[in-house]
């Protein structure tokens, strides 16, 4: 157990070196973009990209809308659709990895980790989600309040690494509460309509039945997916302050009478680009 958490720490180490030798940027805020919102990456001039293939550990991503590449450079200020605002150091993954791919949660949040070492205090991560609450629709922007977990290891399982957090990990304010007020005061400011609630994570890779939509509801989940929720407690383990933000791709199974696919998830994540680009850079102006 102990020669296994050693191996592991020498393989996150390794990356995060393999990293910081490819780029000047000394990240403070990290980014993870979820399917069809990985244009953000795409629109800070001069950074430096590199390919998870190329970083010794990593995972690739797999999915379809997940570029699997990593992004370091200065985001917002001046640079294309800035506001003037002060640009921020950052390393934004476009593309993330899923437990439904095949990955071990280990696997899963090993950038989490790699960020950490990188320098990363504040992650911003994302996702595109079903919608649980029927007031919701396609489209809208919600900022997570906090989590239900179902049917999956914590990847907290197994030999701690005590370097990045204790044993026992308090998740009470996981979703640091004064990034969710930042979040809905720049919102209103920007003009961007936002939401509030809680995602609920299911290890997919099959869309939930109607039944397992109605339970959630009734235990008071608003969206669900199948990512996010391993990242936001590796990040509380590690004493990150974490701002969780769903894109609202598709109602959930039953609520309307059609079937659901992974085409609906990537048109509205076009379909909301522009509103989440300016929220997103927005928000990190302000952190």
């Amino acid at each position: 157990m102990k020669d296994h958490q050693e191996e592991r720490l020498r393989a996150i180490r390794a990356a995060a070196d393999h990293v910081q030798s490819r780029t000047d940027i000394r990240p403070r805020i990290g980014l993870i973009l979820g399917s069809g919102l990985g244009v953000l990456g795409n629109d800070i001039p001069g950074a430096d990209a590199i390919d998870y293939g190329d970083v010794p550990g990593f995972p690739v991503s797999t999915v379809e809308g997940h570029a699997g590449r990593l992004v370091l450079g200065m985001l917002g200020g001046d640079g294309p659709e800035g506001d003037g605002g002060v640009a921020r150091p950052v390393v934004i993954m476009q593309g993330r990895f899923h437990y439904y791919e095949g990955y071990t949660m280990e696997e899963v949040v090993f950038p989490v980790r790699v960020m950490k070492l990188l320098g990363v205090e504040t992650l911003l991560v994302t996702n595109a989600a079903g919608g649980v609450n029927t007031g919701f629709a396609p489209g809208d922007l919600m900022v997570i309040t906090d989590h239900i977990k179902f049917f999956t290891d914590s990847p907290l399982r197994g030999p701690n690494i005590g370097e990045f957090g204790p044993r026992f990990n308090d998740m009470s304010t996981a979703y640091t509460p004064e990034l969710r007020e930042l979040a809905i005061d720049v919102a209103r400011r920007v003009g961007v309509p936002l939401r509030e609630g809680v995602y609920a994570h299911m290890a997919g890779p099959s869309f939930e039945t109607p039944a397992e939509i109605n339970m959630l509801r009734t235990l008071g989940a608003d969206a669900v997916g199948m990512s996010t929720v391993p990242e936001v407690i590796t990040a509380a383990h590690a004493g990150m302050r974490v701002l969780g933000i769903s894109a609202i791709s598709n109602m959930a199974a039953g609520i309307l009478d059609q079937p659901l696919n992974h085409e609906e998830v990537m048109e509205a994540g076009r379909m909301v680009q522009d509103t989440f680009v300016k929220l997103i850079k927005a928000i990190v102006e302000e952190l």
